[in-house]
C-alpha cells in the first residue's frame, strides 16, 4: 500500500516522459536505488589526480602553495599506471574479490578509486575513503620506484597536499566529492557541504540535470537531518520530486513557456495559472482590487513555488548567461508571488531570506566568491530545505564565464571523474529508470 496518495509522472531535461503515475514514496533517498547509490559512491569514491602528482614532484610543487626547491622527484607515474593502479586496489582492498572498484580516465592521469564497503561499514565517517585510498597512492609510488625513507615523505606530501599542517588535504591528489567532516558546520549537513560548480560539472553544465543532482543531495541531507520526519517527509519528497526531478515536467513547461522572450514576472503569471489549473490553489473573496489565492495543501503549493523558483531562475540567469543574478531571482520571483498570490513562496518564505544575504556574500560590498563555490553547508545558503542550491547549480550550468571561480576552474576533475557516471552525469533519467 503506497505510504502518501501523491502520484507523479517523471520527465527528463527535454521534456520526454520518463515513467508516469509513480508512487512519491518510490524518489525518496531511503527508497530509490538510484538515489542510493549515488549517496554510496559520494561516501566511497576517490579521484586520484596522478597527472597533477606527477607534475607536482617534479618541480617541487607539493601541498597547497609550497614548492620546496631541491626535494623535485622525476617520476614517470602515468608511464608505469598499470603497476601503480593494480597496487592502489590491492592495497585499498579488504579482501580478495570485494566490492573495491578503480576506473582509469584520461590515459591513466585520472583514477577514480571506489573503496570496499566494509571499509565505510566499520568507520564512523566517510573520510575512511579518503584517507585510505590516499595513503595507498603514497604507498603504491613508495614501493613502484623504491623511493627512499628521505623521500617518501615527498610523495606522501603530494598525495596528502598540506595535511596534517591543514586541517583538510588541500593541494593534495585525492579527492572527494563531499569536504571533510570537520568542515560540515552541523549535524547531517555533509551531503550539503558540495559546492554548486562540482555539480555543474559532474552533469556537464546541463542546467536541469545539475538541478537534480543538487536536489538529491541537498533532500538526501534533509533525510540525514531529520527534517523528513512525520508530515515532513511528504513536504520534502514534493519539493524533491517538482523541484529537482521535474515531476509532471512543470519545470520544463515554464522554462519553455519564458524562455524566449519571458522574464522572471512572466514566470510567475505561468506558476500561477498552472497552479490553479492543476487546482492546487483557487481564488477567494477579496476586494474589487485583489482577491488572495488560497490552497487546501501548503506543502504542495510549496512544491509548485520551488518549481517555479528554478524555472524563473533558469530564465533569467540563461538570458543573460551570467550566475550572478541567481540570488536576487531568488528574492524577486517570490517577492512577486507572494504579493500576486497572499501565500508564502518558496520554502515559506526562507528562500528569499537565502536569497537577501547571498546577494551580499557573493557580489555586494563583501563580494568574497562567486556562487559557484557556495554550497548548502553555507552559512547564507544553507536556510532553506533543500531548494535554494539546485537554483544556484542550474545558474552557474548556464553562466558564460562571468564568475570569478568558473566551473571549469574549481571542479574539473569532477567533471573528468565524476561525470562519467550515469547516475551522477544524468540523475533524473538513473532515478526514474530505478522506480
Amino acid at each position: 500500500m503506497a505510504k502518501y496518495k501523491d502520484v507523479i509522472d517523471l520527465y527528463d531535461d527535454n521534456g520526454k516522459l520518463l515513467k508516469s503515475n509513480v508512487a512519491l514514496e518510490k524518489i525518496s533517498p531511503l527508497v530509490n536505488p538510484a538515489v542510493k547509490k549515488i549517496i554510496d559512491d559520494t561516501k566511497r569514491t576517490v579521484a586520484v589526480n596522478l597527472g597533477g602528482m606527477q607534475e607536482g614532484l617534479k618541480t617541487g610543487k607539493i601541498g597547497k602553495h609550497q614548492q620546496i626547491l631541491g626535494r623535485e622527484l622525476d617520476l614517470d607515474i602515468v608511464g608505469n599506471i598499470d603497476a601503480i593502479e593494480a597496487k592502489i586496489k590491492e592495497y585499498v582492498s579488504v579482501e580478495a574479490g570485494d566490492d573495491t572498484e578503480v576506473k582509469r580516465f584520461n590515459g591513466g592521469k585520472l583514477l577514480l578509486v571506489k573503496v570496499p564497503s566494509a571499509r565505510i561499514a566499520s568507520a564512523a565517517t566517510y573520510d575512511a575513503a579518503l584517507t585510505s585510498v590516499a595513503a595507498a597512492t603514497t604507498y603504491a609510488v613508495v614501493e613502484q620506484f623504491n623511493i627512499d625513507m628521505f623521500n617518501a615523505n615527498t610523495v606522501k606530501a603530494a598525495a596528502f597536499g598540506s595535511y596534517p599542517v591543514t586541517m583538510d588535504m588541500a593541494g593534495g591528489a585525492c579527492s572527494m566529492i563531499m569536504s571533510i567532516p570537520q568542515n560540515n558546520e552541523s549535524l547531517g549537513y555533509a551531503l550539503r557541504n558540495i559546492p554548486a560548480n562540482q555539480s555543474v560539472m559532474m552533469t556537464h553544465r546541463n542546467a536541469m540535470q545539475g538541478a537534480a543532482l543538487a536536489s538529491t543531495f541537498e533532500q538526501a541531507g534533509q533525510f540525514e537531518m531529520g527534517s523528513a520526519i512525520g508530515p515532513f517527509e511528504r513536504a520534502q519528497l514534493l519539493l524533491y520530486a517538482y523541484q529537482g526531478l521535474n515531476a509532471n515536467n512543470i519545470v520544463y513547461d515554464l522554462v519553455k513557456a519564458n524562455g524566449q522572450s519571458g522574464t522572471v514576472g512572466t514566470v510567475v503569471q505561468s506558476l500561477v495559472e498552472r497552479a490553479v489549473e492543476d487546482k492546487i490553489i483557487t481564488q477567494g473573496a477579496g476586494s474589487a482590487t485583489f482577491k488572495a489565492y488560497e490552497t487546501k495543501d501548503p506543502m504542495m503549493w510549496n512544491a509548485y513555488a520551488s518549481a517555479g523558483t528554478l524555472a524563473a531562475t533558469m530564465v533569467n540567469c540563461g538570458a543573460g548567461r551570467f550566475a550572478q543574478a541567481v540570488s536576487s531571482t531568488l528574492l524577486y520571483f517570490n517577492d512577486l508571488l507572494e504579493h500576486e498570490t497572499g501565500l508564502p513562496g518558496s520554502d515559506f518564505g526562507r528562500t528569499m531570506g537565502v536569497a537577501v544575504g547571498f546577494s551580499f556574500f557573493s557580489h555586494s560590498i563583501y563580494g568574497g566568491g562567486g556562487p559557484g563555490i557556495f554550497n548548502g553547508n553555507h552559512v547564507v545558503t544553507r536556510h532553506a530545505a533543500g531548494v535554494g542550491m539546485p537554483c544556484i547549480v542550474a545558474a552557474c550550468a548556464l553562466d558564460a564565464g562571468t564568475q570569478m571561480f568558473s566551473p571549469e576552474g574549481t571542479a574539473k576533475v569532477y567533471g573528468d571523474t565524476f561525470g562519467q557516471i550515469e547516475e551522477f552525469a544524468r540523475p533524473i533519467q538513473a532515478i526514474a529508470k530505478a522506480v
